[in-house]
């Protein structure tokens, strides 16, 4: 399917004002990339003359990584949206006005809505949204749309993690302790973790430890390990089963520890006692002398965290997988100690607050369960209507994307914040999907590979043009502070979803797009969820107080809550629950027609779909194409050679990279990354197979074959 044109070019956009040179503005605000959220300090009157330093922010500590030092381009960019787009009867995208934009959008949606109902429309939003907007996005779909056809990218991030986390611990914080606890390490295990490259500056926490890291392949990340685990793609659990074994029949667990906090473990230990460390070895292909050597490590250390990344995660039984994992860390008593514990490590940067707070299809405002009755009430008595008013759960975000266009599927798709055409697997069935739809409405500040197909394009403010709030790895909420005024006729999220609301007859005073009164509002929504922001305010935040939720509006002002679980979990009973759980493989074998591995997972200089990262020359420069990792021999059977063009190539799709030898590689696995739009997506060839209960795609592993591209040369 062929890109829709680019914009017409009507009218030219005003230039700004000359800056006075007497005055050049600063701001305190954070990094637009990922969780870690670093603190930086931006000063420029003029987007095309902001420049970034690093603060001495706990995560960060004066460091930034290559794409924080670079992030002020993306404010520039030569292609930044700064008027709103309609297409044409000629298909062509051409400048409009805002009234004739957003009447155009709510007319299209009132249509949709008359002739197939609220579920008609859906809503699709982002892990990187501030909290204040995830929020309205939330409360807009469920009221002045009322579908409940609303989810978001986070589903592609952390969802199993999260799905893992609240059945262990009854809540699901990333990290339930400062990031700063991981400098007392003894002993750390990253599990399908690549730190090094996607959160460089969390790497100095972790200089004092032994590093166990568990990957595939020997990224940045593994060739600073004391012990390197190299699992086949999709046999994650296996391990972790056998290294529950291992601390078993050693005599390593912490049995004090296990009777008195924690329940479940005879059940979860049967499980493991059927992966003893040879069988665990053959299916994997780690030695069982490493697999001892790891729980030894981990065992012996003062100080001992496990911490789980995507490439345990993205798997379609990533929920268990995370389990097997935490069944590790609980077998030898680590979460809820000083110095010690279990934790996840979110992805986009506000991935933890963006599923808090109502995007999600199956959540309401302060982490309330949409099909809870107390919790519906709640949080109708904050809007101002009966519990009735609320939809209750609607389709993951796969199943939402999947269903578009069909019969008895969404006909109308409102995006805020992410480039699903880019970052959702299967994505050539995705494209169909949004060629089929009645309405595509994408708000971005660049003409992302999404947006090009939509009907309309609605120009919205980049990080440091607005305010609001972000909830970082840690649980931690951190105020977006902004440098800039956004281009005239730019809008921020806020204001389209109030000007939609009335547009569609909701009250006027019912939505406000002041991010604080926004803010104020989540407060009150949160108050006594498990995600209880209620004691955080903009001016406490405003006054550098470090606030980790819960922070319940308590008298004495509730200090926040760094530590979770030192005293008790967050189940009535206070206990940890073990989750009996048993490898099951991938989805997908590989076979004579497709006999390799393929995973896909990032690179240093890019982030998420690329949308931004590709539009820095400096980053594009590092990493301009799609790469294809391979084992030299692996590349010899195949018939590629380094330096050449490939496809590789699965039962769903192909993409087309080239060929990177590296010794490194398992030779029955190959690599790519998935920040590159047309044929360079790797999603074109990853598996869409949910985990049932997280609704996690398996992005991780598929079966693929790799050769060389007709006609193509080195």
């Amino acid at each position: 399917m062929s890109e829709p044109p680019l914009p017409v070019r009507e009218s030219g956009t005003p230039s700004a004002p000359e800056p006075d040179p007497r005055s050049v503005p600063e701001s305190d605000t954070h990094c637009p990339y990922c969780a870690l959220q670093c603190g930086t300090r931006l000063r420029g009157a003029r987007a095309a003359e902001v420049t970034v330093r690093p603060a001495d922010f706990p995560v960060n500590r004066g460091r930034l990584c290559q794409k924080g030092w670079t992030a002020p381009q993306v404010l520039s960019a030569a292609d930044r949206l700064t008027r709103p787009l309609v297409r044409r009867p000629d298909g062509r995208l051409a400048e409009a006005s805002w009234d004739v934009a957003l009447d155009r959008v709510a007319e299209g949606l009132r249509g949709i809505r008359d002739r197939h109902g609220p579920d008609g429309v859906a809503v699709f939003g982002g892990g990187g949204l501030t909290n204040e907007k995830a929020y309205l996005l939330g409360k807009f779909a469920r009221l002045a749309l009322g579908t409940s056809q609303i989810d978001y990218n986070g589903r592609f991030c952390m969802s199993s993690a999260a799905a893992a986390g609240n059945a262990a611990f009854g809540l699901d914080r990333g990290l339930p302790f400062p990031v700063t606890d991981l400098g007392e390490a003894q002993t750390v295990l990253l599990a399908g973790a690549n730190v090094a490259e996607t959160m460089p500056p969390l790497m100095q926490h972790l200089d004092q430890a032994e590093l166990i890291v568990m990957d595939p392949r020997r990224t940045a990340t593994a060739r600073r390990a004391a012990l390197h685990l190299q699992p086949a793609p999709g046999t994650d659990l296996a391990l972790a089963l056998g290294l529950l074994h291992i601390a078993a029949v050693d005599g390593l667990l912490d049995r004090d520890y296990i009777r008195t906090r924690t329940r479940g473990f005879d059940d979860a230990l049967r499980r493991a006692m059927a992966w003893w460390p040879e069988r665990v070895e053959a299916l994997t292909g780690v030695p069982a002398s490493d697999q001892r050597r790891a729980v030894r490590m981990l065992a012996g250390a003062r100080n001992a965290y496990v911490l789980t990344g995507r490439g345990v995660e993205q798997h379609s039984t990533g929920t268990d997988t995370v389990a097997g994992f935490v069944n590790l860390a609980l077998a030898l008593g680590l979460p809820g100690r000083t110095g010690s514990g279990y934790g996840c490590l979110t992805g986009q940067g506000n991935g933890q607050g963006g599923r808090e707070h109502g995007q999600k299809a199956d959540q309401l405002p302060g982490y309330r369960s949409i099909t809870d009755p107390a919790a519906r009430a709640h949080v109708a008595g904050v809007w101002g209507v009966t519990p009735d008013r609320l939809p209750g759960p609607g389709r993951s975000a796969y199943e939402l994307l999947d269903a578009l266009g069909g019969e008895h599927g969404p006909r109308g798709l409102l995006v805020f914040g992410s480039n699903p055409v880019v970052s959702a697997p299967r994505s050539a069935h995705l494209t169909d999907r949004l060629a089929a739809l009645d309405l595509l409405v994408v708000a971005d500040f660049v003409p992302s590979e999404t947006a090009r197909m939509a009907d309309v394009v609605l120009p919205v403010t980049q990080w440091a043009e607005e305010e609001g709030t972000l909830t970082n790895l840690e649980g931690r909420v951190l105020r977006r502070r902004a440098l800039l005024s956004p281009p005239p006729q730019v809008r921020s999220d806020l204001e389209v979803l109030r000007d939609l609301a009335v547009r569609l007859g909701e009250p006027a005073g019912r939505w406000s797009a002041d991010p604080r009164e926004v803010f104020d509002e989540l407060r009150a929504a949160s108050r006594g969820g498990r995600a209880d922001y209620s004691g955080i305010s903009y001016r406490r935040l405003d006054a550098r107080e470090s606030l980790h939720w819960p922070c319940p509006d308590a008298p004495g002002r509730h200090p926040g809550t760094p530590r979770l679980f030192l005293d008790r979990f967050a189940h009535p009973d206070g206990r940890a629950r073990f989750t009996a759980v048993d490898h099951q493989g991938p989805a997908e074998d590989i076979g004579p027609a497709y006999p390799l591995y393929a995973t896909t997972g990032r690179v240093l200089a890019h982030y998420q779909s690329g949308a931004q990262t590709r539009r820095v020359a400096e980053l594009t420069g590092a990493v301009p194409e799609p790469f294809v990792e391979v084992h030299p021999d692996t590349a010899v059977r195949s018939g590629v050679v380094d330096g050449s063009l490939a496809r590789i190539s699965s039962a769903r799709g192909s993409m087309t990279a080239r060929v990177r030898v590296d010794p490194t590689m398992r030779l029955d696995t190959v690599f790519a990354p998935f920040h590159f739009p047309g044929d360079g997506r790797a999603n074109l060839f990853t598996h869409p197979a949910l985990d049932p209960r997280s609704g996690m795609p398996e992005f991780k592993v598929c079966a693929v074959r790799l050769e060389p591209l007709p006609g193509a040369t080195p």
